[in-house]
Formats: structure tokens, sequence, C-alpha cells
């Protein structure tokens, strides 16, 4: 079992139903498995359950609700394996993302950094094995210019394994 921090977003329905359904049509390995998120910690096997809680719990407290508008969608190669993904990345609140990505990557969890892939804040909308396709997808998007709102207001530690993704705790931000 493997344990992460997942953001989900707080989204006007519309914006929700719009991601939904392109997941649905796009996203081969996620739409079934889990919301749409933003993933904070990626998964770690190292940490106890208990002190992983309570490390994100304490710089937790550091942060409070905050806001995004999400108005471009960017390709990335996954960095373990062969897929494509399409990101939908925040313009504002980009800042906030990291501060709270690196923020959470200290004390028990800085060993677990990986400084050799770029931490990019984004909510996954597709993946494929074909690069071109996420290509088209995104430009498809990007020429709409969309502006989708939303907010974090709090933090979900997960736990991952075969048997799918279970919320540990939720903490309000």
């Amino acid at each position: 079992m493997s344990l992460l921090v997942l953001a989900y977003p707080q989204l006007e329905k519309k914006d929700y139903d719009w991601i939904q359904s392109f997941r649905s049509e796009h996203d081969e390995r996620y739409y079934n498995l889990v919301e749409p998120h933003f993933t904070i910690v990626f998964p770690t096997l190292d940490a106890s359950e208990k002190k992983f809680i309570s490390h994100v719990e304490k710089t937790a407290k550091k942060f409070k609700e905050f806001y995004f508008v999400l108005r471009c969608a960017q390709i990335v190669k996954d960095s373990f394996s062969n897929y494509t993904d399409l990101f939908l990345v925040p313009e504002e609140g980009y800042r906030i993302f990291v501060k709270l990505h690196d923020a959470l990557y200290s004390g028990i969890l800085e060993k677990e950094l990986r400084l050799d892939i770029a931490f990019i804040p984004h909510l996954g909308i597709a993946n494929s094995l074909d690069a071109g396709k996420c290509k088209k997808l995104a430009d498809n998007i990007n020429v709409k210019n969309p502006e989708i709102f939303g907010a974090i207001n709090k933090l979900d530690v997960v736990s991952f394994d075969n048997k799918g993704i279970q919320t540990i705790k939720r903490i309000i931000l």
C-alpha cells in the first residue's frame, strides 16, 4: 500500500461535468479509479501511516483555502510508463500548489522528493500511448481559451493498492 496526498477541487457543476465527460472518453488509466484531483504528494511506501498523517496535518496548518484558474492544456510524457498525459494546468494559483507541494516534501518526506521530475500542478484529463492524440486534444482545448475556476479547501490522505484508492484522512485547510 502506498500513501499519497490528493486535493479534490471545488468546481462549478458545468466544469466538473465537462471534465468528467472528457475524462470518460480520453482518460484510459484513471477515470474509473479516482475523481478529478491534483496530486500533491506522489505515492510513497516508506512512511508509516500515522507519521505520514501527522506530518500532513502539521504542514497543512500553514495553508488556507486557495483559488485557482485552469486556462491551459499541456501534454507531458509520463515518467513511469509509455503514456503521454494531458493536464489542465493552473495559471492562477500555481505558486500556492508549488509551495504546498514543497512544504509537504519536508521532514519525513524529504527523501521522497524526486528532483529528476519537475512538479507541474495539474488536473489530469486524458492519457494515451499515442502522444500525437494528446497533442491534438490539447490544441483543441487551448484554441477555445478555457477558464475553469476552482478552489482547494481540503487535502485527502489516501492509500492506494490493487483494490483502489481509499481516503484515510481528510484535512481541512
